[in-house]
């Protein structure tokens, strides 16, 4: 009966060592996974965005004319009322949002203080008061400004007056 409970004992040891050891297939899987996601990371961050380029127009024999076009470039659609400002025309450039409205003057004026004629807009749909750097009559314009702007800006943004 001893041999028996000793043998029975020893198989169920073995049986214990070999079910619970790593497979190195699994090592292999982990392992092409990981090399996987650093590649897909590689090449996520090599890739360039190819800039955008404005169509060329040429007439035969006279002048070349380039036409930017910015019915791509987004916009928000908004109804605001200013709160500090001259008056917003039709396209702004928005520097910031706040839900206060003692945050959104702290950070107009730090934009003044940058040079910029800032203004202070109010959202009632959303209750937000936004930082608007410059307004503009034409959206080309508002686009430059944004481009200029989003550098010292992060997460500049266009903003179409409804109203």
């Amino acid at each position: 009966m001893k041999k028996y409970i000793l043998v029975c004992a020893s198989l169920a040891v073995a049986l214990a060592f070999t079910s619970c050891g790593s497979k190195e297939s699994a090592y292999r899987k982990a392992y092409e996974k990981a090399k996987a996601q650093e590649a897909a990371q590689t090449m996520q961050t090599t890739t360039e965005t190819q800039p955008v380029v404005a169509p060329v127009t040429t007439t035969p024999g006279t002048e070349t004319i380039v036409t930017d076009n910015y019915d791509n470039v987004s916009v928000t659609p908004e109804t605001i009322t200013v709160v500090d400002g001259a008056g917003l025309k039709k396209y702004s450039v928005v520097v910031g949002s706040f839900a206060s409205k003692t945050n959104a003057e702290n950070f107009c004026q730090q934009v003044r203080n940058a040079g910029y004629p800032a203004q202070i807009a109010y959202n009632s749909g959303n209750q937000k008061y936004r930082v608007v750097a410059t307004t503009f009559d034409d959206k080309a314009s508002a686009v430059r400004s944004r481009d200029s702007l989003s550098s010292q800006y992060k997460g500049a943004w266009l903003l179409f007056n409804q109203r």
